[in-house]
This record gives C-alpha cells, sequence and structure tokens, in this order.
C-alpha cells in the first residue's frame, strides 16, 4: 500500500525549493527580478515552516519556496502536506540535504484520524526523491500512523479484544506468530497480576505473545503497557483525570510500532514482544487497596493504590520476559504523571540498569529527533515501599519522584543480570504542531528501532 502524501512519478511536479533563513538574501540574490521582488514584497522572511507559492504567467504555480532549520530537518516541512493545495505534486530540489528527515516529516504530516469522519482534505503529495530509502521512510511512516490509529482509537473500540486483533493482523502481515492468553488461563499460564487487575472488566484481560526472527540472533523482548482505559479502578480517578485513559495504552501502541519497524527491515534480532491487555474497572470483584497479589515470579505484592495498576501487569510481563534470558528488556508505559510534571509532555523519562544503556537509548533519540531523557534508580529510595505484609508495595510513603519508585518497583521484576530499559512516556500531543497532530502520539519508538539498529549491526540509514 502506498504511503499517504506521497507520489510516485515527479512529472509535472512543482518545484519545491527549502532554504535556511540565514541563506534566503544570498538565494534572493541569484534570482530572477520577479522571485525576489515577489518574495520580498510579500514579507517572505524564511522562517522555518513558512513559505510561498511564486506565481508563474500564466497564474499557475511556478514554484513554492519553504523555510526551513536544517538542524531541525524533520519537522521544519512537516506541516506543508495540509498547507500547500491538496491534489499537487511537489518535489524537492536536487540535491537537498535531509531528504529522508523531510520524507518522514511529510508522513508525518500527511497523517489524519479518519475512522469515525473523513479527513477535511488530503494531504498534497511529494514527489520520492532520488536517493531517498523508500522502504525505510515507508517503515518509519507506517509504523507511526500504525500507533497513532492505536492510542487514538476510543476505548470503546479498543478493548483488550481489539488490541490483541492489531497485534495479530501485524503479525499475520509479518509472518510472526502470535499466542495470546485470555481470561482464566492467566492464572494457570502464570500470569496472575494481569488478571488481578483486569477481572473486574466486562472485557476479558489478555496477555498477547507475539515472536519474530529467526533462531541464533540475538534475543530482544519488547513489553508495552495495554491498559486500554483506567478509570483508577476502586481509587476511582476524577473526570479530568479519566479524560484521556483511552491513551493508558500507548505503550503498547509504541512497542508495537518498534515490532512494525523492526520486521519490516528485518532487523536481525529474535523479536518478542509482550503486552499485558486489560481494562482497569469498577466492580464488586475489583482489586482493593491493600490486597496482596502473588506475581509470575512469586513476589508478593500489596496493591497501594488501585490506580497504580500499570505497574502491576507490566510486573507479570516483565517476569516472563527476562525467562528466556535476552540480550536486551525494553518496556515502554505511560506510567506516572511524575515524569510529566518533571520533564512534561514532550520528553518522555527513559531508566536504565546501567547509565551507559539508558545514555546509549538518549543518543539515539537524539539523532533521530526523538528525545528521552535519563533518570536515575536511586536505590535508597526501594525502602519506601516496604510492605508490613508482603515483599514490596506497589507505591511509596514517599510524596516524592513516583516515576522513580514505578521503575524501582518494575526492576524487582526484571532482576540485576538482564540489560534492561524504561520507558514512561505520554504518548499524547496536547496540541497541534506540524507533521504532530492533536492526540495519539507515539513516543520513543523511532529511538529504540534507532538503538536497536546500532547494537544489531545495522543502522536505520542503511
Amino acid at each position: 500500500m502506498a504511503l499517504p502524501g506521497f507520489s510516485e512519478t515527479g512529472d509535472d511536479a512543482i518545484p519545491l525549493v527549502v532554504i535556511d533563513k540565514a541563506g534566503l538574501s544570498v538565494w534572493l540574490d541569484d534570482q530572477p527580478a520577479r522571485v525576489a521582488t515577489w518574495l520580498r514584497r510579500t514579507g517572505f522572511d524564511g522562517e522555518t515552516g513558512s513559505w510561498r507559492a511564486i506565481p508563474a504567467v500564466d497564474g499557475d504555480i511556478a514554484m513554492v519556496i519553504a523555510g526551513r532549520n536544517e538542524g531541525d530537518a524533520l519537522w521544519s516541512l512537516a506541516g506543508l502536506p495540509m498547507g500547500l493545495p491538496e491534489g499537487l505534486v511537489f518535489a524537492l530540489e536536487a540535491g537537498v540535504s535531509g531528504a529522508e528527515d523531510i520524507c518522514l516529516g511529510w508522513a508525518c504530516g500527511s497523517y489524519a484520524f479518519d475512522r469515525y469522519r473523513p479527513a477535511k482534505r488530503q494531504p498534497a503529495s511529494l514527489a520520492w526523491p532520488d536517493g531517498v530509502d523508500r522502504a525505510q521512510v515507508t517503515a518509519m511512516g507506517e509504523a507511526m500512523a500504525l500507533g497513532r490509529d492505536l492510542v487514538n482509537t476510543p476505548a470503546e473500540n479498543m478493548g483488550p479484544l481489539e488490541l490483541a486483533a492489531a497485534a495479530q493482523q501485524l503479525a499475520e502481515h509479518n509472518s510472526a506468530e502470535v499466542k495470546v492468553c485470555v481470561g482464566e488461563s492467566l492464572l494457570t499460564e502464570g500470569y496472575p497480576a494481569v488478571h488481578a487487575v483486569g477481572r473486574a472488566s466486562s472485557r476479558i484481560p489478555r496477555l498477547i505473545d507475539l515472536k519474530w526472527g529467526g533462531k541464533g540472533a540475538p534475543r530482544v523482548t519488547l513489553v508495552g503497557k495495554g491498559v486500554c482505559f483506567d478509570t483508577g479502578g476502586l481509587n476511582l480517578k476524577n473526570a479530568a483525570g479519566m479524560e484521556r485513559m483511552k491513551k493508558d495504552m500507548g505503550g503498547a501502541a509504541c512497542v508495537l510500532a518498534v515490532a512494525s519497524m523492526v520486521m519490516q527491515r528485518e532487523l536481525p534480532i529474535q523479536l518478542r514482544v509482550l503486552i499485558p491487555a486489560v481494562d482497569n474497572a469498577v466492580d464488586g470483584n475489583a482489586l482493593r487497596p491493600m490486597d496482596i497479589v502473588t506475581t509470575r515470579k512469586g513476589l508478593k505484592i500489596e496493591i497501594g493504590d488501585t490506580d497504580a495498576e500499570g505497574r502491576v501487569v507490566l510486573a507479570d510481563a516483565l517476569a516472563a520476559a527476562v525467562e528466556e534470558e535476552p540480550d536486551l528488556v525494553i518496556d515502554m508505559a505511560t506510567l506516572t504523571g511524575a515524569a510529566r510534571v518533571a520533564m512534561g509532555p514532550d520528553l518522555p523519562a527513559c531508566f536504565g540498569s546501567d547509565d551507559a544503556l539508558a545514555n546509549e537509548l538518549c543518543d539515539a533519540g537524539a539523532a533521530k529527533d526523538d528525545p528521552l531523557w535519563p533518570f536515575p534508580l536511586v536505590g535508597a529510595y526501594r525502602g519506601h515501599m516496604a510492605s508490613d505484609l508482603a515483599d514490596t508495595n506497589t507505591i511509596a510513603d514517599l510524596p516524592f519522584a513516583d516515576h522513580i519508585q514505578a521503575a524501582l518497583f518494575l526492576q524487582q521484576f526484571v532482576g540485576e543480570t538482564t540489560p534492561w530499559l524504561h520507558i514512561d512516556t505520554f504518548c499524547w500531543n496536547p496540541s497541534a504542531r506540524p507533521g504532530r497532530p492533536k492526540g495519539g502520539e507515539i513516543q520513543g519508538a523511532r529511538a529504540v528501532f534507532e538503538l536497536l539498529c546500532r547494537r544489531y549491526g545495522k543502522t536505520s540509514d542503511d
């Protein structure tokens, strides 16, 4: 399927010239007088994201000039697909730097969630530039759209069953295998914490287990929080806190997006994806504060707050992840408000089993304009999660740094020997920006993919 916003041919395409603000004056000096005069009199200053159509003598568009910042190639032109006239095809000038980033930004800017009503318009098209790795851009663009669609879909149509179906569809498309453990089988198959959180919902909880790749390759396991709607449980959220909780399966959407990239680009790894898919609902059998749950690892956890359910379902999934002794485990989750308070909506917090690994992920994210920020696993805080009756509490008696406390809780189920990364992400754009429409966002996925490419012998630019 063709990637929206792109044209297979550049025949009759309108030239699209991109220029830095600092270089605009020199560029204008080399243009015909009518072009330079038009741009000066219409006030074009080369500001990043701005553009002007230059008319031809017959009244058509002769060319479009767009301002960009070369250090922000991914997003500088990402507003053009929905800004330029629809139905037209544009072509970048030959040899423009950062063409692949421009194309990925164009793909992100062409995205629209149209499940419930038609898009207001179609994006303008970009002719594929020569020399761009179309397969790479397509794989990443499709993965981003997949993840955004999953997060944007209301919980009514994106419950545990539908999330499992999305994973199965992705697996079928890439010749992967999926096993889904459902309902009471979670108890017999060793996922009691997943069952405990999801049992109160009329929508049966699930554990999704996807596997892909050849034997003998490095093992990488991705774990994604799949809470399809979070009411808070018996520690019920207020209306404002519940408003966007359809996005609480954003971690699952992120790991499925990474999996899509890995499989489409045939990265030489053995990939496993584990997603505990549940609703955190209220009913007579809902998990209660101070209940004690025995996890897959055998650790007994005391429920300090039923609204801290994400770490509970991840505990079983992470315990399952490390049983195969993978070379790397990465979990992604919309886990804590504390991470948002600390870093805002655009910068996910990350933690690593060692500082070098966390910094490696952050470096990969910086290279792909998908930033993360490393936080320490402060061992001294562990004592604040003590329980009088169980091995640990799910929350701390310290009213600070819950993102660190949550990461420390999860670390207990990974152990000390497995290389592990934890990403506490938001998965939501509160307002629209070029290439990033308001709504679901897949933060950290491109960073993780770049890390895997660097670690396992293939860069995402190959």
